[in-house]
């Protein structure tokens, strides 16, 4: 019978394969961090990709192997609250650049198992400040974080700021817009990876669906940006915009799959490169040094 640390390196090497990881320490952290340690306890119902209309599944029994795979993992099905996607979640992960040391923000903790990636990543030099907004999630995520202090779980929705600066920022929750104080925090050359969603009538009231984009922040007023995938995800609570979610919505039908350039702070009418424009932030079609962002007349 394999034994379950070899389960374990064949999961984090598959996951490397398919999400294409170029993050080492991440790798390792798939290969070293139990994920059944944050979940409930099994059996568990899991879904894949090929359960998109068909009921999730329930493992015959709580046999560690069975969540060693790319699945969701149930957290609260009522809700349809999973554990992520670990192909999609690592992937963010990496866009992130972390090394040892780094200094971060998850938003979105859950129950943890994706802050222990984070936090095996930067190691115990670097700090990790996660966040969860259902408070009972957040005392099991604690709980089970405790064999890392460098990783501190926090009970709120991600709304009020910190008086703290970050390497990297990963928003594990749909959002309509960035929080101006999450920019401000990001360190110069700090990235943020945010799932841009709006919400879907047809996938139920907590499920939105988008973008998911790379935010890289060059100076006080510059930010990169790039799309990395679509995404459907859990919606964030409490930090949401009614309004900026139905603008949101007709800007993906108008173009579902923008090719983003800069992250765009400064006051200015909206015009033909203006993918999302929203009051402090504009999604912008056009890079920094363009000319053609103007006001249309």
């Amino acid at each position: 019978m394999i034994a379950m640390a070899e389960r374990r390196r064949f999961f984090a090497e598959e996951i490397e394969a398919v999400a294409n990881l170029r993050n080492p320490r991440l790798v390792d952290a798939l290969a070293t961090v139990p994920r059944e340690r944050f979940l409930r306890p099994g059996p568990w119902i899991v879904k894949s990709e090929a359960d998109f209309t068909a009921p999730p599944r329930r493992t015959p029994d709580a046999d560690p192997r069975h969540v060693c795979h790319n699945l969701v993992v149930a957290i609260d099905p009522s809700r349809q609250l999973y554990n992520g996607t670990p192909s999609l979640i690592a992937m963010a992960i990496d866009a992130l650049g972390l090394d040892a040391g780094s200094r971060v923000l998850h938003v979105g903790a859950g129950l943890g198992f994706y802050s222990a990636l984070i936090g095996h990543s930067v190691g115990a030099s670097g700090r990790v400040v996660a966040i969860e907004v259902d408070e009972a999630l957040a005392a099991d995520a604690r709980a089970n974080l405790r064999d890392m202090p460098w990783v501190d779980l926090r009970h709120g929705d991600a709304s009020q700021p910190m008086a703290e600066a970050f390497d990297g920022i990963l928003v594990n929750a749909g959002v309509t817009h960035p929080l101006d104080w999450w920019l401000d925090a990001l360190a110069p050359g700090g990235r943020m990876v945010l799932p841009l969603t709006g919400s879907m009538k047809a996938m139920g009231p907590t499920i939105g669906k988008g973008l998911l984009t790379l935010v890289t922040k060059r100076d006080a007023t510059r930010f990169d940006l790039r799309v990395v995938t679509f995404v459907a995800i859990y919606s964030a609570v409490g930090i949401r915009d009614d309004v900026l979610d139905g603008q949101l919505g007709q800007a993906m039908a108008r173009m579902p799959f923008p090719p983003l350039k800069q992250l765009r702070r400064d006051a200015h009418e909206s015009c033909e490169t203006c993918w999302f424009h929203a009051a402090g932030c504009c999604f912008s079609l056009a890079d920094a040094a363009s000319e053609s962002d103007r006001p249309t007349p």
